[in-house]
Parts: C-alpha cells; sequence; structure tokens
C-alpha cells in the first residue's frame, strides 16, 4: 500500500491532499463531482503558492502538487490505499451510505477514516462488516495549517487500526490526539462550544461588543494558546503548578463556570448582533480573502513555531 485515497476534494479533502503530499505520499483524490475535480490543480497551486514562502509546501513545492491526483472512480482512489480520508458531507445518512460504499470496494487493510466534525464512527460504521477498520480522524480547518488531529476510534475498531493511523498522521506531520472513548463533538469543538455559548452571552447582555470579546481572545488567551494549552497555563500561573493554581483559584474557577452559558445562549438576537458586526466583510468573496489572510498568518505562524521547536531539540 503506497498511497493516500482522499474521499471528497472541497475545502478540507484537498487541504488533507496537501498534507500528505507534502509529506511525501502520492495521493489520489476523488469527488463525485466533476467540477471540483478540474479545479482542484488550480487549489493546489493556490495553496503551494502562499505556504511555499513559509517552508510549509515541502522541501520541493512542485513535487507536493504532483504528488496529488484527481481520479475519476473511488475504485481507483481506494486502489492499494493504505488509508481513506473521507472529507463529505456532515449528514449522517449520506456518511452511512458513503462509508457502506468504501467498505464495499476498499481492500480489508485499508484504514476508512471520516473527517467527521461531530458524528461518531458508532453512528455511521456501526453495521458495516468492515466497521473493525473505521474511524473518526477530525482535522481542524485548514489541515494543512493546523496540525491536531483527533483520531475518535469507535468501541468497535481494531486497537491496531487506531495504531496504524495513529502512526499515519504522525509521518505526515501532524499531531495525532486519540480520545480515550467516544464522545460527540469529540474535544475540540466541545471545547470551542463552550467558549463561543459564554462569548456569546456576554455580546447579547451587553457586557462587551463583538470587537472586543475578539481582542481579549486574540490579544490575550490566544496568545497563550498558540504555544501551550491551558493545562499548561495553569501550571504556570501558580507558583507550586497547576495544584496550587488549582487549591487557590479553583473554588473562583468553579463559581464562574456555574453561571456560564450553555445552549440558551444561541439566539435569533445574539446571531443577528454578531452578523452585523461583520455586514461589511460577509459577501463570498471578502470572506475568501479574509480566508486567504487567515491561511498566510497560519503559514506564518507554522514557520515560527517549527523553527522554535528545532531551536528547543537541539538545546536538549
Amino acid at each position: 500500500m503506497t498511497h493516500i485515497a482522499i474521499i471528497g476534494a472541497g475545502l478540507i479533502g484537498r487541504g488533507w491532499a496537501f498534507v500528505f503530499a507534502r509529506a511525501g505520499t502520492e495521493v489520489r483524490v476523488w469527488d463525485p463531482q466533476p467540477a471540483v475535480l478540474d479545479r482542484l490543480p488550480d487549489d493546489i497551486a493556490g495553496m503551494v503558492e502562499q505556504t511555499a514562502p513559509f517552508g510549509q509546501a515541502g522541501t520541493d513545492p512542485e513535487a507536493t502538487a504532483a504528488r496529488i491526483r484527481a481520479v475519476t472512480t473511488p475504485e481507483e482512489a481506494l486502489d492499494g490505499a493504505a488509508l481513506a480520508q473521507e472529507s463529505g458531507p456532515e449528514v449522517l445518512d449520506t456518511k452511512r451510505a458513503l462509508f457502506a460504499r468504501l467498505d464495499a470496494i476498499a481492500a480489508p487493510e485499508t484504514i476508512l477514516s471520516s473527517s467527521s466534525s461531530a458524528l461518531m464512527a458508532s453512528r455511521f460504521a456501526g453495521g458495516l462488516p468492515g466497521r473493525a477498520r473505521c474511524l473518526v480522524g477530525h482535522p481542524v480547518n485548514p489541515p494543512h495549517l493546523v496540525p491536531v488531529v483527533e483520531i475518535a476510534p469507535a468501541p468497535f475498531t481494531d486497537p491496531a487500526v487506531t495504531d496504524r493511523a495513529r502512526a499515519i498522521y504522525a509521518a505526515a506531520g501532524q499531531v495525532p490526539v486519540v480520545l480515550q472513548r467516544e464522545i460527540d463533538g469529540f474535544i475540540l469543538n466541545r471545547l470551542q462550544a463552550v467558549v463561543l455559548a459564554e462569548s456569546l452571552r456576554l455580546i447579547e447582555q451587553g457586557y462587551v461588543d463583538v470587537r472586543g470579546l475578539d481582542d481579549t481572545i486574540r490579544h490575550g488567551l490566544g496568545r497563550r494558546w498558540a504555544f501551550m494549552g491551558p493545562m499548561e497555563t495553569i501550571n504556570l500561573n501558580a507558583p507550586g503548578g497547576a495544584g496550587d493554581y488549582l487549591t487557590r483559584y479553583g473554588a473562583m474557577m468553579a463559581g464562574l463556570a456555574q453561571g456560564a452559558a450553555q445552549e440558551e445562549a444561541f439566539t435569533p438576537a445574539v446571531a443577528a448582533t454578531v452578523g452585523a458586526a461583520f455586514a461589511d466583510v460577509s459577501a463570498p468573496e471578502t470572506v475568501r480573502e479574509r480566508q486567504n489572510w487567515r491561511d498566510a498568518e497560519l503559514a506564518a505562524l507554522a514557520q515560527h513555531l517549527a523553527a522554535r521547536a528545532q531551536h528547543d531539540n537541539a538545546q536538549e
């Protein structure tokens, strides 16, 4: 098995194609929409152009692009693939039908991984003959610039499959996080939902405006979170480490958490407020321009973090 199959060539699918090709692996990409496949070379060329100046297009950017090949059938994509990364619509019935099709045509050794953002593998692969080789490999958008991938095996997933998937993602330069058991939304989206709910509540109740909220994260929490997580953050925020922090501030934080917003924060009123704050930059072409800006910033950040890691490793 010598290549990776990408099933679905949308934003996430082509990001995954870039991840594996950049790492030196041949990639075959299939999408049910011919127009999506027709524009794949231009999409990949744009990604190379954007990321190469920051060293994020591999050691040979032209070779990276050349390793990605569009194919016209899923059978051609899957033939001999070590792993198939499915990045189709986040619709349960659609995903069930797609995984049934993939399971019927892929070799038994091929890992079937879904880019699902919230659907657990047990919900769409439970009835398949090859369910033991199915799991979720949830990326963050865009996966070629944000390296974490949440590997969420179902109770029926063969542990050896999980281990192989983890090794494949790690070899491609991603940062795999293996969930110990299934949970809706996995880890990242559950954390994001909590932060978003409280953010919306604080805006709707007039404690802060949209710009102020974003600045609090962007220039506050986000600065630290770019290179350490919340557990390491609290470990550095008290003289005696994380245990000391929780002893000092646990009761205060518990009180704040008790009053934090939940599902009631997602109201039509706050949707209108936030929408109005971005009304002048929400046209599709403007959103795409801003996405390009974001991706360039992420590429620059990835370059910086890689350089810091190399420096730290050299000091050890």
